[in-house]
């Protein structure tokens, strides 16, 4: 079957609907093992293209593909994203009237949908069940399967019970989808789905286009406020740990003139309703948030990320930074992290049903932060996955914009010996707060109090900043030549400090950012963006822009569902005044062709003629 489909209707219903003339990679082998009637499990990283895989062959199948998301509040937006296509597509959820379902179902039975957006609570319903088993279906999906896994970040319990549709629809064919799986969560996902003889496809986990840099956090809004000078006129998200955190910080962006608003979980619904409508419709482009606001994110021209604190394991940043860029074109993601947010992840996870699983993520997701080391390698292996390139040229590592210190060894000594020094060997132990103290030669009380300033370290790093020397201490932990323990993180010596301090293991340790090399990043950024515009007229883009922020005003609408940023560069560049020439822009099906290209083409003619003027 697949076969057929390759060199005609494939490409055929690609152009058609989504005006693209040839796939991304993975998603042909995905396509056509949902083509051949095999069960699958398909992990695509975000941006690779994971809904088209699904949807695209819900057009060439008989009957209705049934897709199981999570995710009430992106239902909509996927239904009209499809819809403005010309694809048929409904979804039923609580936030529906009983006459709007009633009506969903009679148009199914009428044969006039090709996909329906369903929860896993309403799918496990009698009443469900039995409409379901009178109507022609091509296949079920499951997206966001690693909701599935007690091994997994977003783990679901309602997901667990997905076994249904095995035991109800046995010849229907089952096809799951997911952003983020590690080789735990993979064999979860196939045992609990019952997926008989899958096709498994596992992308490559790479997002190369996104840029990575993480740094110390020092002064939190001085940090953010120099990203958002970098982005002027551009969305990103803000993801905070706390939701005071997000109050905070929302409030004083707004007074610094950085139009933003805050969404969490102690706002009310219509407040984080009105919130995230705001920002998916581009009347604000900037959003600060706790992780509440995530999945149902799928505004297309987020160009970055910023985590103003450590996220909780790698499957959640890379969640959560994958929300930039996903149009494919160069965005940017900034974390700036503290010692103290490994704490407070420690006391949330001990609610948690899985928290040693958790527990162990959180020490790699520090690790991450503090050892020097290529950001897109650390992902890829995480995943199971080899990566080739001996630099990504996409991170702060390997930009070289991390300096490492000249004499790492003697600077872990110092340390390490202080530690050692002011334990006595009776299991006392004290913070890197007092350690710090003692290698300034701050004589605070404690310090005096344990005559900590008669110990020969005392002073050792005096002439180092108290930040510089915190620093050190918060990658060596990371690195595991210090272990931070107890209620009050005391530190204390490992087996590998014994190596560090006979001298036979030297510590990779990086320099903080000084002032000089902050200009020199901020220089070279701004060449990465300029060369995203190459070709491009920025003004005619800023017009195009406005057309479809009117248009999805108009249609009620997110912007990102008329046309991507990428369609609306690719205008910019080629400027069609032609349908002939407007439909060979980037994302032109027939249907959008239809639809948009006199409204556009028009704001490229009256541009074009005022140039001539």
């Amino acid at each position: 079957m697949g076969d057929r489909y390759i060199s005609g209707e494939m490409i055929g219903c690609l152009r058609r609907y989504w005006g693209y003339t040839s796939f991304r990679p993975w998603q042909e082998k995905t396509i056509l093992a949902v083509l051949d009637d095999r069960d699958s499990l398909t992990v695509l990283p975000t941006g690779g293209g994971k809904s088209l895989c699904f949807q695209l062959p819900a057009m060439l199948k008989d009957g209705l593909a049934v897709v199981i998301s999570p995710l009430i509040s992106l239902m909509k937006d996927q239904v009209d994203t499809l819809k403005d296509m010309g694809i048929p597509a409904e979804y039923m959820n609580s936030s529906q009237s009983a006459e709007a379902q009633d009506g969903v179902v009679r148009r199914i039975q009428a044969g006039e949908v090709k996909l329906l957006y369903i929860s896993p609570e309403r799918l496990q319903t009698d009443p469900t069940l039995n409409w379901l088993k009178t109507v022609q279906k091509s296949f079920f999906v499951i997206d966001e399967a690693h909701c599935i896994s007690h091994w997994g970040h977003d783990f679901r319990a309602d997901y667990r019970n997905l076994k249904v549709i095995k035991d109800n629809f046995k010849d229907i064919p089952v096809h799951a989808f997911t952003a983020t799986a590690t080789k735990e969560v993979e064999r979860d996902i196939l045992n609990e789905l019952a997926l008989e003889s899958p096709e498994i496809n596992i992308a490559d986990v790479d997002r190369a286009n996104l840029i990575y840099r993480v740094m110390p956090r020092a002064n939190i809004i001085s940090q953010i406020v120099e990203v958002l000078n970098k982005h002027p006129q551009e969305a990103g998200i803000i993801y905070c740990l706390r939701r005071d955190d997000v109050d905070d910080i929302s409030a004083k962006l707004n007074r610094l003139g950085f139009k933003n608003l805050p969404y969490h979980a102690g706002l009310s619904d219509q407040t984080r309703h009105d919130n995230q409508e705001e920002f998916m419709r581009e009347r604000v482009d900037i959003i600060v948030a706790t992780v509440a606001f995530g999945m149902g994110i799928d505004r297309s021209n987020v160009r970055f990320v910023i985590h103003a604190a450590m996220p909780k394991s790698i499957e959640h940043y890379h969640q959560e930074t994958g929300r930039a860029g996903r149009d494919g074109l160069t965005s940017y993601c900034y974390m700036f992290y503290g010692g103290a947010d490994f704490r407070v992840w420690g006391f949330f996870l001990e609610q948690s049903a899985n928290k040693e699983i958790m527990r162990e993520k959180l020490k790699v997701m520090y690790n991450f932060c503090v050892q020097p080391q290529c950001r897109h390698k650390v992902f890829v292996s995480y995943f199971g996955q080899k990566y080739l390139p001996n630099s990504c040229v996409a991170c702060d590592y390997c930009l070289g914009e991390v300096d490492t210190v000249a004499d790492p060894l003697g600077i872990a000594r110092a340390i390490l010996s202080c530690v050692e020094k002011v334990s006595y060997g009776d299991g006392r132990g004290f913070g890197a707060g007092h350690i710090v103290n003692v290698l300034k030669g701050n004589k605070d009380d404690r310090v005096a109090r344990w005559r900590h300033d008669h110990l020969p370290v005392f002073g050792a790093m005096e002439k180092e900043t108290v930040f510089f020397i915190r620093y050190m201490i918060e990658q060596l932990v990371g690195q595991e030549f210090l272990a931070r323990e107890g209620e009050f993180l005391t530190l204390s010596l490992t087996d590998s400090s014994r190596q560090v301090l006979k001298g036979d293991v030297v510590p990779v340790l990086a320099k903080p950012l000084v002032a000089k090399r902050k200009k020199e990043i901020r220089q070279k950024q701004s060449k990465f963006k300029e060369k995203d515009w190459v070709g491009i007229d920025p003004e005619l883009f800023e017009l195009l822009r406005k057309k479809r922020s009117d248009l999805a005003e108009k249609q009620r609408v997110p912007a990102y569902i008329i046309f991507g940023d990428r369609s609306l560069k690719d205008m910019a560049a080629i400027k069609p005044l032609t349908p002939e020439s407007f439909a060979t822009v980037f994302g032109v099906g027939e249907h959008k062709l239809k639809q948009y290209c006199e409204e556009f083409v028009g704001v490229i003619k009256d541009y074009t003629s005022s140039i001539k003027k």
